[in-house]
Order: structure tokens, then C-alpha cells, then sequence
């Protein structure tokens, strides 16, 4: 094996590990090994999005939208373990939709059921007085609506192979089946139906300062190695960069000007690229955790 060649299955496994967990191997073999029924064929646009390099940029974004939801941000300031476990709770994520996406319906279905089962224990209440719960169909509604959006924006500007208008559609119809199956409700399957609802949750969206916590944590004060903040920045640079006009000042952002905005779109696409690289040719369903 060529030199450059070990310094990219190294590269490659360590951030693997890093996104996928300890036990990503071993969670990679029963996805894609275990024999049995998907619920989605191998080139389906769900496949495409979920196994891109993109998801970085959309992952980091989504994170950011949903933080704006008062309800949504105040459960996972006080049940995630963002802060003290940013890893864990990464590839808890990860494994998930990388279950719910390639691996058999028996283990997608159970991997639904878990978290189900989880969000039937996570209820509280905001600094607001605001009640809340995990299992509530509208906030399910809306983690839904922030994910999708954001992994299908960053995948149509860095994806290997973007997704066309019909294939678009395809992506936010073949992703309701998870939503429905949570318990959300009203879930868009379409890209016209996906903004619509974004739209709709603008009144209840705003600012606060778990969001703004999160945003800085997220964006200065990242739980990486050393050697791996280049690369983050870059990452973080391209998700600030898609967000939409309206999140800037509620989260306490400076929004980039035209120059700004070029600038984070070709960091991104270095970024995307690098992990590429990394992870080897056969990227598809490599990145959504443990593919």
C-alpha cells in the first residue's frame, strides 16, 4: 500500500470512528450485511442524500435551525448531553439514520421504536414556562422540517451528485416515512410542501439564550481535536453560510456579504471533498454514520 494511500485509510477510519462511535464497524456489518428487506433500493434519492459528504454541512445546519424552536432547543439543552457528550450524542444520530435509511425494515423499524420509547420520557418545562415534550407531533414536526431542509440544501450545492427538481421531491417523500413513524404529523413530501411548513413555523421561532449557547458552542467552541479544527471551521463556515436571511439575528451571527458568502460556499466544497477523499471511493452510505 502507497503512503498516501495508509494516510487516507487512517484518516478515513479515524474519522469514522469519530462520527459512527466506538462500535461503528460493528454497527456498519449489521447494516449493510444483515440480509432482509429495505425499505429504500439502492439509487433512491434518500440513499443519495444520507450517503454524502454533505451531511457535515447539513448536519451543522440543521442543528442551528432547530435551535431556534423554544421548545425543541430547551429539550436538548436539558436531555441531549450536546455539551458534555457531543460524540455521543453525534453518533447515537448518525447510527440512526443510517439504520432508518440502509439497513433492514426489522432493524429500522426497532431503532424507531427505541427512540420512541425514549421520547415518551423527555417532557419538561422552558425558562419560558413553556411545557414540553419529546413525543409532541408539532415539535416532531419540526426537528423534521429543520433536518430535511438543511441536508437537502447543503446536498444540492455539495453533493457528488445533486439532486434534480423531481429528485428532490423524491428525497422529502421517501424521508416522511421516518417523521410519520415517530409521530409527527402534517409531514411535507415535497419540496414545496417543505417550505410551506418552514414557513409556518416561523411565528414560533426566536431567539434565546440556550439557542445562542448552542450556536457559540457549536461554532467556537467545537469538541474536536486540534488537528481536525481546519477542517470543522470549514464546515461551520459553509452551514452559517446557508442558513436562512432571518436566523442570523436571532442567533446572534454576523451574516456574510457576497464576498462572505463565495468564500464559505468553496470552503465547503474543499471540506466536502476532503472527507470524500478521506473516506475513499465508495462514499455512499459511508457518511450518514455507519455506512
Amino acid at each position: 500500500m502507497s503512503t498516501v494511500s495508509s494516510l487516507r485509510n487512517r484518516a478515513g477510519t479515524s474519522l469514522f470512528l469519530r462520527v459512527a462511535g466506538p462500535d461503528g464497524l460493528a454497527s456498519r456489518e449489521r447494516i449493510h450485511g444483515t440480509p432482509g428487506p429495505r425499505w429504500y433500493p439502492p439509487g433512491s434519492a434518500i440513499r443519495t442524500v444520507h450517503g454524502d459528504a454533505s451531511m457535515f454541512v447539513g448536519g451543522m445546519r440543521a442543528l442551528l435551525l432547530q435551535s431556534l424552536h423554544p421548545a425543541a432547543m430547551a429539550a436538548v439543552a436539558a436531555h441531549s448531553g450536546y455539551r458534555g457528550d457531543p460524540w455521543g450524542r453525534l453518533a447515537r444520530t448518525s447510527t440512526f439514520i443510517a439504520t432508518t435509511t440502509f439497513a433492514t425494515i426489522d432493524d429500522a423499524t426497532a431503532a424507531i421504536d427505541q427512540v420512541r420509547r425514549v421520547h415518551d420520557r423527555i417532557r419538561g418545562v422552558t425558562p419560558e414556562g413553556i411545557e414540553y415534550a419529546a413525543s409532541d407531533s408539532t415539535l416532531l414536526r419540526w426537528v423534521h422540517v429543520a433536518e430535511v431542509d438543511s441536508f437537502l440544501r447543503a446536498h444540492r450545492v455539495y453533493g457528488q451528485r445533486p439532486l434534480d427538481t423531481d429528485g428532490a421531491d423524491e428525497y422529502v417523500a421517501q424521508a416522511s416515512r421516518v417523521a410519520v413513524a415517530l409521530g409527527a404529523e402534517r409531514v411535507p413530501e415535497s419540496t414545496a410542501e417543505l417550505a410551506k411548513a418552514l414557513e409556518e413555523f416561523r411565528p414560533v421561532l426566536g431567539p434565546s439564550t440556550a439557542a445562542r449557547d448552542a450556536a457559540d458552542f457549536l461554532l467556537h467552541e467545537p469538541p474536536v481535536p486540534r488537528s481536525l479544527r481546519p477542517g470543522y471551521t470549514l464546515l461551520a463556515r459553509a452551514a452559517v453560510a446557508s442558513m436562512p436571511a432571518w436566523t442570523f439575528e436571532m442567533l446572534g451571527l454576523e451574516r456574510p456579504g457576497p464576498f462572505g458568502l463565495s468564500a464559505a460556499r468553496d470552503a465547503g466544497a474543499v471540506a466536502t471533498r476532503s472527507i470524500r477523499w478521506m473516506l475513499g471511493p465508495d462514499d455512499a452510505s459511508r457518511v450518514a454514520g455507519v455506512g
